[in-house]
């Protein structure tokens, strides 16, 4: 079977325009090297008179942040009977909302790190002193704070001292109205990426994420830098089996589809803790998916085509 006219969604206007405008030129690239007729396009507001002009037989969304994995744009897609790559809409949705999350994998039987989660309204309403105080009292230290809902680690922060957590408080509200204050786990930082073959979910090679600082931000993510990728991941061979089988869990609890990725925490007693998953993984030449990709002997361009052709309609 062969692909007919393909579109390739980046941009938008969320803080991480310019990472996926970088995974869509990517995908883009990979596709054209197989021959793909494909054009990559903008999620802007001259979005839906071009696909009512020119309709695309399938549709490979590389958006990061809230249109791109809140499931809005795909509900969009979905209302134009036009077929794409990834997880519907209301599987985004639950997958967007990091706590949410937490407590459906939670079910499945996945470990994850005790949290809290407020809206800014809560510190405003009750004291910041105050409920900074029970949050210390509950969870104790180190901490880690980030957006309920939001990607590319903006607006996160490790907290080791009780004093850095008001700094670290305003600094996630700079990216969203509600923070998830959950306890830092110390280990291995590791992600596994799944892929679906046949609408079987298959775990790649967990890629292990070594900083200098121990901080895995934007910075690290997305400049090639001195953080150290090691794929796979130096992990005991029972330790990998379960990150393996932690990313497939909750990529089906989740109701995801076609392609996702997990973080993970491994302990140094080889515990595995689910920290968040995403629904749109980076495509970019530092990302992860492409690397665990490369790790399992695949072809980033393979891989591309063949998640649309099971999503194109015949």
């Amino acid at each position: 079977m062969e692909l007919g006219h393909v579109v390739v969604l980046a941009g938008g206007l969320s803080h991480e325009r310019e990472v996926s405008l970088r995974s869509g030129r990517r995908v883009t690239d990979a596709l054209r090297s197989l021959d793909v007729p494909v054009e990559l396009r903008d999620a802007d507001a001259a979005l839906l008179d071009s696909l009512a002009r020119d309709t695309p037989d399938v549709v490979f969304p590389v958006l990061h942040g809230a249109a791109g994995e809140d499931g809005s744009v795909r509900g969009v897609l979905e209302l134009l009977g036009i077929p794409y790559v990834g997880a519907r809409p209301d599987a985004c949705r639950v997958a967007w909302d990091k706590p949410t999350a937490k407590a459906v994998v939670r079910r499945a039987g996945l470990n994850t790190p005790a949290s809290i989660a407020l809206p800014r309204e809560t510190f405003h309403d009750l004291g910041a002193a105050s409920v900074m105080d029970r949050i210390l009292g509950h969870l104790g230290l180190p901490l880690f704070v980030k957006p309920t809902r939001g990607g590319s680690a903006l607006g996160t922060s490790v907290v080791r001292e009780a004093a850095d957590l008001p700094a670290a408080m305003v600094a996630c509200f700079g990216y969203g109205d509600a923070a998830l204050i959950e306890r830092h786990i110390e280990g291995t930082e590791v992600a596994v990426s799944v892929v679906e073959r046949d609408g079987e979910p298959h775990a790649l090679p967990a890629v292990e994420i070594v900083t200098p600082n121990g901080r895995y931000d934007y910075t690290a993510r997305y400049d090639s830098g001195d953080t150290e990728f090691v794929t796979p991941a130096r992990l005991a061979p029972e330790a990998a089996a379960r990150a393996t089988e932690a990313a497939v869990t909750a990529h089906r609890a989740l109701g995801l589809r076609d392609l996702s990725r997990t973080d993970l925490i491994v302990s140094p007693s080889g515990e595995v803790h689910f920290l968040e998953v995403n629904v749109a993984p980076g495509m970019t030449e530092t990302s992860l998916l492409p690397r665990a990709i490369a790790a399992a002997d695949l072809n980033l361009a393979d891989v591309c085509r063949d998640l649309l052709l099971q999503r194109r309609t015949p």
